[in-house]
């Protein structure tokens, strides 16, 4: 599951790049909502899945879905429409699992048993995959106008949103049905989009590259994606889990060469080991203490 779900997140920026000439951010997103919400409620018809029974974990699925939809994706999406590289994108958002260790760290030190402390191996972990992953978007720094205050702004934004969001959901939320779950939280983004949406003024081009898009955002990256986000968090602790997304600018970086032909470089190759033993080192399971 989790290597799946690297591959399929990774995807987004390569999404973003297919689709985001063609269409402004929020209408995009707006639309690929409401599509994911229509393709779901057709999968818990055919399958009866259970609904949450309790207005608190509607609520509460309510709140990660404008942190970890709106707030997170219209941040991204905005930051590359605005001029940012995908690759600089990838790094302010791919300090997540920095900020979740903190939190989590803080939170075991102060004693009310809400967090697990995190380890001195996870500690190294977590410092070779943001080592790894420096340097492989390292070459995409420019000198251009793709740091601006706006943009900075978005992918901060972005980056606070999806941070929050891992650490509520974990928090919070109870074993859900994860279609009735993506429902709820997709609901909530779209109510939240759709005003800032209809404020866009660029027109939709639609062509194949934009379909594409749409299409893919909506089969692959939510109904599979953000499905196997939230069953990642629900079944493992929140810094495991989002140290996953280490992964992602490397992964992204393979597919833009595959794709694109974007060349590859040593210090790429370099940055995409270390990064992956800094995940292994933050997921690998505490070897049990002798009796």
């Amino acid at each position: 599951m989790p290597a799946v779900f690297v591959l399929i997140w990774s995807t987004g920026f390569i999404v973003a790049k297919y689709g985001l000439p063609y269409a402004p951010p929020l209408t995009f997103l707006a639309i690929r909502y409401f599509l994911s919400i229509v393709c779901f409620l057709v999968w818990i018809a055919i399958a009866r899945a259970a609904w949450p029974r309790s207005r608190q974990q509607w609520l509460h699925l309510a709140v990660t879905g404008v942190l970890m939809h709106a707030a997170y994706l219209g941040g991204v999406w905005v930051a590359v429409k605005a001029g940012m590289g995908s690759g600089l994108t990838a790094l302010v958002v791919g300090l997540q699992p920095v900020l979740t260790a903190l939190w989590v760290s803080w939170i075991a030190q102060g004693g009310d048993g809400a967090g697990a402390k995190v380890s001195k191996r996870q500690w190294a972990g977590l410092a070779l995959g943001l080592g790894g992953l420096l340097l492989v978007v390292s070459r995409k720094f420019g000198t251009g106008t793709e740091v601006t205050a706006l943009t900075l702004a978005c992918t901060v934004f972005a980056l606070i949103s999806i941070t929050a969001g891992t650490l509520y959901q974990k928090r919070f939320m109870q074993p859900t049905d994860v279609r009735t779950a993506n429902v709820i939280q997709l609901a909530a983004a779209f109510v939240v989009t759709l005003p800032l949406a209809l404020v866009e003024t660029e027109a939709i081009t639609w062509n194949a590259h934009f379909l594409g898009a749409m299409v893919w955002s909506v089969l692959v990256l939510t109904l599979g994606g953000s499905s196997l986000l939230y069953l990642l968090i629900q079944r493992g602790a929140a810094t495991s889990v989002t140290s996953l997304l280490y992964l992602v600018p490397p992964t992204t970086a393979l597919m833009a060469w595959v794709l694109f032909d974007e060349p590859i470089t040593v210090t790429t190759i370099i940055g995409t080991a270390l990064t992956a033993l800094g995940v292994s080192l933050v997921v690998r399971p505490a070897k049990p203490q002798a009796a």
